[in-house]
């Protein structure tokens, strides 16, 4: 019996702490997409990344193009002629590549771009989040834009419009 009693004590004990603690839900995505300066990041950022693909096709281009004419003039060149024009296309794909990967690859010019431009409006949002969780006093804030981290929640739990009003969004 006094077993008994002390399950039922502890299980009680539990649900109530469960029952204390409180939390909202949020959507980053949904905020990040509502807020103009991001708008304006994000295309500043496609037009980058656009003119660098331009340029790194160029390159890549210029690579094909000395590839079909070697193959085109590969017989009637000397043994040295060939290595030193194969020489010369390999040292240009590898310039090309090398530039692909210094503005597309990791923490590349786009990465560092992205982090100059995106970085300081996320900073924004997660001192409005902490604010908001500390003025309401919620020990979880959960992000269901990951979509994987929430698989259900109340509509009326999600507070991503008040995070909107905090910035001085408006929607």
């Amino acid at each position: 019996m006094k077993k008994l009693f002390i399950t039922a004590a502890f299980m009680m004990a539990m649900a109530g702490a469960a029952n204390a603690q409180r939390y909202c839900v949020i959507d980053t995505k949904y905020i990040l997409e509502s807020i103009p300066e991001y708008k304006d990041s994000q295309k500043k950022l496609d037009a980058v990344a656009e003119q660098w693909q331009k340029e790194i096709d160029v390159k890549f281009q210029d690579v094909d193009k000395m590839y079909k004419s070697y193959q085109a003039e590969q017989v009637m060149l000397t043994e040295e002629l060939k290595r030193k024009r194969e020489d010369e296309i390999v040292a240009k794909e590898k310039e090309a590549k090398d530039l692909q990967k210094k503005r597309f690859g990791y923490e590349g010019d786009l990465f560092k771009k992205r982090e100059e431009l995106v970085k300081p409006i996320q900073d924004k949002i997660y001192n409005a989040i902490q604010k908001l969780s500390a003025s309401r006093m919620y020990d979880f804030v959960l992000d269901k834009s990951g979509g994987t981290t929430v698989i259900f929640s109340d509509p009326k739990l999600d507070k991503s419009e008040e995070i909107l009003r905090a910035l001085g969004v408006k929607k």
